[in-house]
């Protein structure tokens, strides 16, 4: 979409645009039906994950909140049950950057005995600074990459025997940032995350998020030829005011304006997540990239085939010698 149409707010194929909000889309998405969808949605403790969190359970889907910050989750809990009385919120505690506990929150997410519909993979973390994880793993790539491609293991075999059983499509949203557009092929070196020998923030950031988009291109062709009717896509949010508002004191008055024009409100930043995981105009699409509600491009290494099987045979056999 051109920047006429972004600043414009012009619709797209999909009849939605840079300025739909998410509960616009979710007005627009849900139907009657006698299942009652259940989704699983990591940081829903504030920000673009406690806004689709809060439209999912106003539109009558049960939220599963995913949280590191228990006290957190039950004020948005509070918070959506408020707004909608009728809304189903669970709250399991989970943090990404530790496969214990990645473990122990599917352990418990199962032992309920829920099906699992929608999955937004929706959580990230920058560290300003070189941190690790609880298994001695670089924090960022850890949380919002090998983080989620765990989580999503985990769980699947439960979304395709509930989608299965009930006819209705699962989804798996993973949400990442047009930022990976910013890394080249010898940038991308799987040790070098794990362990780096230098550092910087948003550059891993940016990797953090061309892997969440090359895991949902490669699952995307496995569950594709296993026959599951259980999709994967992945999407750019946008620029959201609470991520960039801190940075404008170091910017021209200049870039300041232009850069305003660009910025996404929670509400609307929150929109293509719930399109992804609630428009019926996507039944079956599986392995895209989605930016303002609409299919969008991704850079060339993210289409990578080769390199999507490279990081996928890397992170399996990394998983598989530290989760026991």
């Amino acid at each position: 979409m051109n920047a006429f149409k972004y600043l414009a707010g012009i619709a797209g194929q999909s009849g939605y645009g840079s300025k739909t909000t998410a509960q616009q889309v979710a007005e627009g998405s849900i139907k009657p039906s006698s299942h009652r969808l259940t989704a699983i949605v990591t940081g829903a403790t504030s920000g673009l994950g406690e806004e689709t969190a809060r439209v999912l359970a106003m539109s009558g889907v049960r939220v599963v909140i995913a949280a590191l910050d228990l006290r957190r989750a039950e004020k948005v809990k509070e918070d959506i049950e408020k707004e909608s009385p009728q809304a189903e919120i669970i709250i399991l505690e989970l943090n990404l950057a530790s496969f214990a506990s990645i473990k122990r929150f599917c352990a418990n997410f199962l032992s309920l005995g829920l099906p699992l519909h929608i999955l937004i993979n929706n959580a990230g973390k920058m560290s300003r600074k070189l941190e690790y994880s609880e298994d001695n793993i670089e924090l960022t790539f850890a949380t919002n990459y090998l983080g989620h491609f765990l989580l999503t293991e985990m769980l699947l075999e439960n979304m395709v025997e509930t989608a299965a059983k009930s006819g209705v499509e699962g989804r798996i949203v993973n949400v990442a940032s047009a930022l990976h557009t910013l890394v080249n092929r010898n940038q991308f070196r799987f040790t070098e995350w794990i362990d780096p020998k230098s550092y910087n923030g948003p550059l891993y950031y940016a990797k953090s998020k061309l892997a969440s988009i090359l895991h949902a291109k490669k699952l995307s062709r496995q569950l594709k030829a296993k026959g599951a009717n259980v999709t994967i896509n992945s999407l750019h949010p946008g620029i959201i005011k609470t991520e960039i508002s801190s940075d404008y004191r170091v910017i021209s008055d200049f870039v300041h304006f232009m850069i305003s024009k660009f910025i996404k409100s929670i509400p609307q930043g929150a929109a293509t997540t719930c399109y992804v995981a609630l428009s019926p105009q996507l039944a079956g699409v599986s392995g895209e990239y989605f930016a303002d509600c609409n299919v969008s491009s991704c850079s060339a290494l993210a289409c990578d085939q080769t390199l999507a099987w490279s990081l996928w045979n890397q992170t399996r056999e990394l998983v598989d010698r530290m989760v026991k």
